[in-house]
């Protein structure tokens, strides 16, 4: 098989048929699907059978994998992983949905290049519409890794083709049980590549209607997961990148700026207690908008009174009314 297709499914009956359609009339022709049943209580698994039934051509590249319980998504992942024979790994969210001819497009670019990971453009999708959120492009693994710890590029598992070598080489699994910030697993594997290519075109759209899904809430155990995430990811890197310190820094910096996404004072308090040393370096980070610079520097003078007034203007009635 040219692409193993990992698909986590846990309580997304409303979305699956949608994904696994698209998934399965993928213009190439040599895909593994691997679906992954993390004991959803609903009836995920139900429709998933159903749809499988429309595509009987399909059948001898569909594998079922069962948890008995609930394990989390970075678990659900780890099973895909080790039952997966091709060439390349695809991670596909079951609420979800894709171009029928992604896969054919992002693999063509990885044999045409040599590249050990492909990543593309993707949609945000709304009810309503879809927002084109465009990627960088970088020459090097190198530039690649700085630009997703600058910020610039999102580290998202589900616009990227990784070679599968990277997993087994390397030994490089998700963080079973830490499930918030789990993508980050993507910068392990861009440390290790020697080639990387950008595929300037959309095909997978993340939706923005699923109001369950895992990552659309916070918590205090998620809060928990996000730091053990982030320290054991920047220990990872240090020991193949200690010259990227500056970087690291501004890593620590995106991954607290969602708590300025909110009119939530609590939030703005877990800014200020989450790596603080990291906040001197707000406004040398030109890899994000001056406009995220800005915000930043509001909330280390605490005038987080303007963090509360940007999120109102921009949050609720720009994007509230704009993209729904």
């Amino acid at each position: 098989m040219k692409v193993s297709v990992i698909v986590p499914i846990y309580k997304v009956e409303t979305f699956i048929e949608r994904c696994a359609s698209t998934l399965l009339e993928q213009t190439l022709k040599e895909v593994e699907y691997i679906f992954v049943d993390d004991a959803s209580p609903d009836g995920s698994i139900t429709k998933l059978q159903l749809v499988l039934k429309r595509y009987p051509e399909r059948k001898n590249q569909v594998h079922l994998i069962r948890h008995p319980e609930n394990l989390g998504l970075p678990a659900a992942r780890n099973s895909g992983l080790e039952v997966a024979t091709g060439e390349f790994i695809f991670h596909c969210d079951s609420d979800d949905f894709v171009d029928r001819n992604m896969l054919e497009q992002l693999y063509a670019k990885a044999m045409a290049t040599g590249a050990d990971i492909v990543w593309c453009d993707w949609w945000l999708s709304f009810s309503k519409n879809n927002r084109y959120m465009k990627q960088p492009a970088y020459a090097t693994p190198l530039e690649a890794l700085r630009g997703m710890l600058d910020g610039a590029m999102k580290y998202n598992v589900w616009n990227k083709l990784v070679r599968r070598s990277l997993y087994t080489d390397f030994e490089i699994r998700f963080p079973a049980g830490y499930g918030m910030g789990e993508d980050m697993t993507m910068l392990s594997l861009f440390v290790h590549a020697q080639r990387v290519a950008y595929l300037n075109q959309a095909f997978y759209y993340y939706v923005q209607q699923n109001t369950g899904a895992f990552s659309k809430t916070y918590s205090d155990r998620h809060l928990v997961e996000l730091q053990h995430n982030v320290g054991e990811t920047l220990a990872y890197l240090r020991k193949f990148r200690p010259d990227l310190e500056l970087d690291y820094a501004f890593f620590k910096l995106n991954v607290k700026f969602p708590f300025l996404i909110t009119d939530d004072r609590r939030k703005y308090r877990l800014w200020q207690e989450w790596h603080p040393e990291a906040n001197p370096y707000i406004w040398q980070n030109r890899a994000i908008s001056i406009r995220s610079r800005w915000l930043q520097c509001c909330a280390w003078r605490r005038q987080f009174w303007l963090v509360r007034l940007h999120y109102m203007l921009l949050y609720q009635v720009v994007y509230g009314l704009i993209f729904r």
